[in-house]
Protein backbone atom coordinates (compact mmCIF):
# COMPACT_ATOMS: atom_id res chain seq x y z
CA UNK A 1 0.00 0.00 0.00
CA UNK A 2 1.52 3.53 -0.73
CA UNK A 3 0.50 6.48 -0.26
CA UNK A 4 0.55 9.26 -2.88
CA UNK A 5 2.18 12.40 -1.58
CA UNK A 6 1.68 16.16 -3.69
CA UNK A 7 0.51 19.46 -3.36
CA UNK A 8 -2.14 20.93 -4.23
CA UNK A 9 -4.62 23.61 -3.35
CA UNK A 10 -4.25 24.61 0.61
CA UNK A 11 -6.64 24.32 3.34
CA UNK A 12 -6.37 27.59 4.47
CA UNK A 13 -5.96 29.12 8.20
CA UNK A 14 -8.95 30.76 7.54
CA UNK A 15 -10.70 27.12 6.81
CA UNK A 16 -9.08 26.23 10.27
CA UNK A 17 -10.27 28.87 12.41
CA UNK A 18 -13.84 28.53 10.79
CA UNK A 19 -13.80 24.98 12.25
CA UNK A 20 -12.68 25.57 15.46
CA UNK A 21 -15.22 28.55 16.01
CA UNK A 22 -18.00 26.37 14.18
CA UNK A 23 -17.42 22.75 16.21
CA UNK A 24 -14.34 22.79 18.72
CA UNK A 25 -17.02 24.27 21.16
CA UNK A 26 -18.91 21.13 21.59
CA UNK A 27 1.91 7.93 4.08
CA UNK A 28 2.84 5.81 5.74
CA UNK A 29 3.78 3.14 3.24
CA UNK A 30 2.82 0.05 5.14
CA UNK A 31 3.91 -2.71 2.72
CA UNK A 32 1.58 -6.09 3.34
CA UNK A 33 -0.01 -4.74 5.76
CA UNK A 34 -3.88 -5.36 4.83
CA UNK A 35 -7.29 -4.70 6.80
CA UNK A 36 -7.82 -8.24 6.74
CA UNK A 37 -4.59 -9.45 8.22
CA UNK A 38 -5.53 -10.08 11.93
CA UNK A 39 -4.46 -12.72 13.66
CA UNK A 40 -7.53 -14.64 15.06
CA UNK A 41 -5.95 -14.34 18.63
CA UNK A 42 -5.97 -10.96 18.74
CA UNK A 43 -7.16 -9.75 22.44
CA UNK A 44 -11.30 -9.31 22.68
CA UNK A 45 -12.24 -6.42 24.34
CA UNK A 46 -15.90 -5.96 26.62
CA UNK A 47 -18.69 -3.98 25.39
CA UNK A 48 -17.93 -1.38 28.85
CA UNK A 49 -14.31 -0.83 28.09
CA UNK A 50 -12.70 2.22 26.79
CA UNK A 51 -9.72 1.59 24.36
CA UNK A 52 -6.61 2.52 26.72
CA UNK A 53 -4.46 4.32 24.83
CA UNK A 54 -6.56 5.04 21.39
CA UNK A 55 -4.37 3.79 18.34
CA UNK A 56 -1.92 7.07 17.66
CA UNK A 57 -0.27 6.26 15.15
CA UNK A 58 -1.19 5.25 11.47
CA UNK A 59 -0.37 1.34 11.52
CA UNK A 60 -1.60 1.28 14.82
CA UNK A 61 -5.14 2.83 13.56
CA UNK A 62 -5.27 -0.11 10.71
CA UNK A 63 -4.56 -2.43 12.98
CA UNK A 64 -7.58 -1.55 15.14
CA UNK A 65 -10.04 -1.41 12.08
CA UNK A 66 -8.48 -4.77 10.68
CA UNK A 67 -9.17 -6.39 13.93
CA UNK A 68 -12.62 -5.00 13.76
CA UNK A 69 -13.35 -5.64 10.42
CA UNK A 70 -12.53 -9.15 10.97
CA UNK A 71 -14.76 -9.80 13.98
CA UNK A 72 -17.69 -8.34 12.19
CA UNK A 73 -17.14 -10.54 8.95
CA UNK A 74 -16.90 -13.64 11.85
CA UNK A 75 -20.25 -12.56 13.45
CA UNK A 76 -17.91 -11.73 16.63
CA UNK A 77 -18.74 -8.21 16.94
CA UNK A 78 -17.92 -6.62 20.77
CA UNK A 79 -20.52 -3.67 20.43
CA UNK A 80 -17.88 -1.60 22.12
CA UNK A 81 -17.63 1.68 24.12
CA UNK A 82 -21.69 1.67 24.58
CA UNK A 83 -21.94 1.36 28.28
CA UNK A 84 -23.29 4.90 30.33
CA UNK A 85 -19.34 5.46 32.00
CA UNK A 86 -18.12 5.98 28.63
CA UNK A 87 -20.75 8.25 27.41
CA UNK A 88 -20.15 10.28 30.40
CA UNK A 89 -16.58 10.48 29.15
CA UNK A 90 -17.13 11.56 26.17
CA UNK A 91 -19.87 14.76 27.35
CA UNK A 92 -16.47 16.37 27.85
CA UNK A 93 -14.72 15.53 24.44
CA UNK A 94 -13.68 13.07 21.76
CA UNK A 95 -10.71 11.65 20.79
CA UNK A 96 -11.57 9.81 17.53
CA UNK A 97 -8.63 7.29 16.27
CA UNK A 98 -9.60 7.04 12.45
CA UNK A 99 -11.67 9.58 9.94
CA UNK A 100 -13.43 7.26 7.60
CA UNK A 101 -14.89 8.89 4.68
CA UNK A 102 -17.46 6.72 3.05
CA UNK A 103 -20.46 6.11 0.83
CA UNK A 104 -23.85 7.09 1.94
CA UNK A 105 -24.90 3.60 0.86
CA UNK A 106 -27.06 2.18 4.01
CA UNK A 107 -24.99 -1.14 3.44
CA UNK A 108 -22.23 0.11 4.96
CA UNK A 109 -22.03 1.83 8.00
CA UNK A 110 -18.48 2.54 9.29
CA UNK A 111 -19.02 2.05 12.39
CA UNK A 112 -20.63 -1.99 12.40
CA UNK A 113 -18.42 -3.39 9.38
CA UNK A 114 -15.47 -2.45 12.01
CA UNK A 115 -16.90 -3.17 15.22
CA UNK A 116 -16.46 0.48 16.68
CA UNK A 117 -18.23 2.47 19.39
CA UNK A 118 -19.23 5.87 20.25
CA UNK A 119 -15.93 8.32 20.22
CA UNK A 120 -13.58 5.72 17.86
CA UNK A 121 -14.26 6.67 14.46
CA UNK A 122 -15.32 10.03 13.06
CA UNK A 123 -17.15 9.51 10.02
CA UNK A 124 -17.89 11.46 6.88
CA UNK A 125 -20.65 10.29 4.55
CA UNK A 126 -21.42 11.36 0.78
CA UNK A 127 -22.37 9.52 -2.17
CA UNK A 128 -19.33 7.98 -3.92
CA UNK A 129 -17.12 9.61 -0.91
CA UNK A 130 -17.20 12.60 -3.63
CA UNK A 131 -15.32 15.83 -2.30
CA UNK A 132 -16.43 19.10 -2.49
CA UNK A 133 -15.33 21.78 0.40
CA UNK A 134 -17.47 20.63 3.55
CA UNK A 135 -16.69 17.23 2.72
CA UNK A 136 -12.96 17.84 2.60
CA UNK A 137 -13.74 20.63 5.73
CA UNK A 138 -14.41 17.61 7.77
CA UNK A 139 -11.79 15.34 6.97
CA UNK A 140 -9.50 18.27 7.66
CA UNK A 141 -11.52 19.26 11.14
CA UNK A 142 -10.68 15.58 11.98
CA UNK A 143 -7.17 15.74 11.21
CA UNK A 144 -6.06 18.92 12.05
CA UNK A 145 -8.07 19.62 14.95
CA UNK A 146 -8.89 16.26 16.90
CA UNK A 147 -5.17 14.81 15.77
CA UNK A 148 -6.80 11.56 14.25
CA UNK A 149 -3.76 9.72 12.54
CA UNK A 150 -5.70 8.12 10.05
CA UNK A 151 -8.16 8.64 6.93
CA UNK A 152 -9.77 5.57 5.14
CA UNK A 153 -11.51 6.39 1.61
CA UNK A 154 -13.78 3.46 2.01
CA UNK A 155 -15.39 2.65 -1.71
CA UNK A 156 -17.51 -0.53 -1.66
CA UNK A 157 -19.09 -3.06 -4.08
CA UNK A 158 -22.30 -2.17 -6.31
CA UNK A 159 -21.81 1.36 -5.15
CA UNK A 160 -24.73 3.21 -7.06
CA UNK A 161 -23.41 6.56 -7.61
CA UNK A 162 -20.17 4.81 -9.35
CA UNK A 163 -23.09 2.94 -11.48
CA UNK A 164 -24.76 5.87 -12.18
CA UNK A 165 -21.90 8.16 -13.56
CA UNK A 166 -20.76 5.07 -15.99
CA UNK A 167 -24.74 5.12 -17.24
CA UNK A 168 -24.73 8.52 -17.45
CA UNK A 169 -21.69 8.83 -19.68
CA UNK A 170 -22.28 5.99 -21.76
CA UNK A 171 -26.02 6.82 -22.48
CA UNK A 172 -25.51 10.68 -22.60
CA UNK A 173 -28.29 11.07 -20.37
CA UNK A 174 -28.54 14.16 -18.00
CA UNK A 175 -28.95 13.04 -14.55
CA UNK A 176 -31.67 14.08 -11.98
CA UNK A 177 -31.07 17.13 -9.72
CA UNK A 178 -28.23 17.35 -7.97
CA UNK A 179 -26.83 13.43 -9.12
CA UNK A 180 -25.33 15.02 -12.45
CA UNK A 181 -23.16 16.55 -9.94
CA UNK A 182 -21.68 13.52 -8.03
CA UNK A 183 -21.74 11.61 -11.74
CA UNK A 184 -19.20 14.76 -13.26
CA UNK A 185 -16.81 14.37 -10.02
CA UNK A 186 -16.81 10.76 -10.18
CA UNK A 187 -16.25 10.74 -14.28
CA UNK A 188 -12.89 11.60 -14.54
CA UNK A 189 -12.38 7.82 -12.74
CA UNK A 190 -14.54 5.90 -15.38
CA UNK A 191 -12.16 3.32 -16.70
CA UNK A 192 -12.37 2.91 -20.54
CA UNK A 193 -10.05 -0.01 -20.70
CA UNK A 194 -13.38 -2.27 -19.32
CA UNK A 195 -16.83 -2.92 -20.19
CA UNK A 196 -20.47 -3.89 -18.22
CA UNK A 197 -19.90 -4.49 -14.53
CA UNK A 198 -16.17 -5.00 -15.15
CA UNK A 199 -16.42 -1.09 -15.86
CA UNK A 200 -18.68 -0.35 -12.81
CA UNK A 201 -15.88 -2.10 -10.24
CA UNK A 202 -12.91 -1.03 -11.69
CA UNK A 203 -14.13 2.60 -11.59
CA UNK A 204 -15.28 2.28 -7.89
CA UNK A 205 -11.81 1.09 -7.23
CA UNK A 206 -10.33 3.87 -9.24
CA UNK A 207 -12.52 6.78 -7.76
CA UNK A 208 -11.43 5.77 -4.57
CA UNK A 209 -8.08 5.98 -5.74
CA UNK A 210 -8.28 9.68 -6.87
CA UNK A 211 -10.16 10.70 -4.05
CA UNK A 212 -7.22 9.12 -1.55
CA UNK A 213 -4.23 11.20 -3.75
CA UNK A 214 -6.56 14.25 -3.73
CA UNK A 215 -6.93 14.52 0.26
CA UNK A 216 -3.16 13.53 0.54
CA UNK A 217 -2.47 16.06 -2.05
CA UNK A 218 -4.03 18.77 0.12
CA UNK A 219 -0.85 20.90 1.99
CA UNK A 220 -1.88 20.64 5.60
CA UNK A 221 -2.77 16.83 5.29
CA UNK A 222 0.59 16.43 3.23
CA UNK A 223 2.82 18.00 5.73
CA UNK A 224 1.34 15.43 8.34
CA UNK A 225 1.97 12.40 5.91
CA UNK A 226 5.83 13.78 5.45
CA UNK A 227 6.30 13.48 9.48
CA UNK A 228 4.51 9.98 9.42
CA UNK A 229 1.93 11.39 12.02
CA UNK A 230 -0.75 10.47 9.03
CA UNK A 231 -1.55 8.25 6.78
CA UNK A 232 -4.46 8.44 3.39
CA UNK A 233 -5.22 5.12 2.80
CA UNK A 234 -7.89 3.81 0.38
CA UNK A 235 -10.47 0.59 0.76
CA UNK A 236 -13.13 -1.65 -0.23
CA UNK A 237 -15.73 -3.12 1.01
CA UNK A 238 -17.22 -6.46 -0.33
CA UNK A 239 -20.87 -6.92 0.35
CA UNK A 240 -20.79 -10.52 -0.57
CA UNK A 241 -17.76 -11.30 2.13
CA UNK A 242 -18.14 -7.98 4.30
CA UNK A 243 -14.68 -8.13 4.07
CA UNK A 244 -12.57 -4.79 3.89
CA UNK A 245 -9.00 -4.77 1.97
CA UNK A 246 -6.88 -1.88 1.32
CA UNK A 247 -6.03 -0.76 -1.90
CA UNK A 248 -2.27 -0.18 -2.97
Amino acid sequence: MTLIRQTEKPVGESRRTLLRAAVAGGALATGGLALGAVPATAAPRTATSRRHPRPTTPSAALRELAAGNRRWRTFHQQHPHESGAVRETLVTGQHPFAVILGCIDSRVPPELIFDQGLGDLMTVRAAGEVLDEAVLGSVAYGVLELGTPLVVVLGHQACGAVSAAVRAEETGEELPAHIQYIADRIRPAIDHSQQGEARIESTIDRNVAMVTRQLAEEPDLAARIATGALAVVGAHYELSSQRVHTLT
